[in-house]
């Protein structure tokens, strides 16, 4: 994290903005490097898919628990997805658009659709002025206070761990990504990318059903898309939402300090990693998009400063699962508890 010189953890304190010419030399994608990427999360993926099928003449549980596991890989698909999106997968912007809505298939996302509201989101991540795409849901203090009860209640249900993490990711992927949400005025092509991605899908669903039944779809499709979101939403929601991260208004708020210090270093172990396709390096992705997933690790390994900024393991983000309303005046997250025992709300 930051003390209050703006060092990063131990490290001498280094303006957000003067990392860009720095982290501009990891920019470019290899084009072998990235495909043979794409082959190594695709092929176990599939053949994960056909070992489930082939058990469910053995075992529906064993079945379920492949499905299970493949959602690991479906995680990684989409960090793939992402860098598409982002323009860092192949310098052939075509291709690379066409993996991203092929890929968007599988992981249940329109891939136009996602790629504008996640735009979005680095454009205005932090701003306490542009939030509602794109992000979690974050009121201030006094927001809060002045809600009535039930629109307190609301929020509260809203950042409720069932809800954010059991329920929310399944509603996401599963119906709210079959409409353009956030775009449904923005015109046809964010239509298109919806409706046409529900086809792909529909069509998927068909010849599962045409060719086995409803288990292939309950027991294999299911399980591994609520797992793949389940795990995608948990940690976007890390990624932004520790005690330290970043919020501010108006001329406060700099696009870059608050890429940097709004995003954790979300420490994870092989072979998390490699599933969540670096990710958790989201500092260093947020301060320069445009770098992709597999060269996250050589910028941490050239920059001791960024390895040891914004550290969170899987410890410490358990604990932010307690953590709900941003505290203007002390610059960090805080609890329902925390403000209750200030304010009786």
């Amino acid at each position: 994290m930051t003390d209050q010189t703006g060092r990063l953890g131990n490290a001498p304190p280094r303006n957000a903005r003067a990392w860009l010419s720095t982290l501009a030399r990891y920019r470019e994608p290899m084009s072998a490097r990235s495909l043979f990427e794409l082959a190594a999360t695709l092929v176990p993926f599939v053949a994960l898919w056909v070992l489930a099928w082939a058990a469910l003449s053995v075992s529906a549980w064993l079945a379920l628990s492949v499905a299970l596991l493949n959602g690991a890989f479906l995680v990684r698909i989409f960090v793939i997805q992402h860098d598409c999106g982002h323009g860092s997968f192949l310098t052939n912007r075509k291709a690379q658009d066409w993996i991203g809505r092929t890929l968007g298939v599988l992981t249940l996302t329109p891939y136009a659709v996602w790629k504008r509201t996640h735009s979005i989101h680095h454009a205005h991540h932090g701003d306490l002025d542009q939030r509602g795409i794109g992000d979690v849901l974050t009121l201030t203090i006094d927001e809060y206070r002045a809600r009535s009860a039930v629109g307190r209640l609301m929020y509260r249900l809203y950042r409720h761990p069932v809800v954010l993490f059991l329920l929310g990711p399944s509603y996401l992927f599963i119906l709210q990504n079959r409409l353009p949400m956030g775009l449904m005025n923005a015109g046809w092509r964010y239509w298109t990318s919806a409706m046409g991605t529900n086809a792909m899908i529909g069509i998927a669903l068909g010849l599962m059903i045409w060719f086995g039944g409803l288990m292939p779809v309950l027991l294999i499709f299911l399980p591994t898309s609520v797992v793949a979101a389940t795990i995608g939403v948990w940690l976007f929601y890390v990624q932004h939402q520790f005690e330290e991260t970043h919020w501010s208004r108006g001329e406060q708020w700099q696009l870059h300090h608050a890429a940097l210090e709004g995003s954790s270093h979300y420490v994870l172990p092989q072979p998390l990693q490699w599933l969540s396709g670096n990710i958790g390096i989201h500092h260093v992705h947020h301060l320069y998009s445009r770098i992709p997933f597999y060269r996250l690790p050589e910028v941490l390994r050239d920059h001791r400063e960024l390895a040891e900024a914004q550290r969170l393991t899987i410890g410490e983000s358990l604990a932010t699962v307690r953590l709900h309303l941003w505290d203007e005046t002390e610059g960090r997250l805080v609890s329902f508890a925390e403000v209750r025992a200030r304010s009786g709300l």
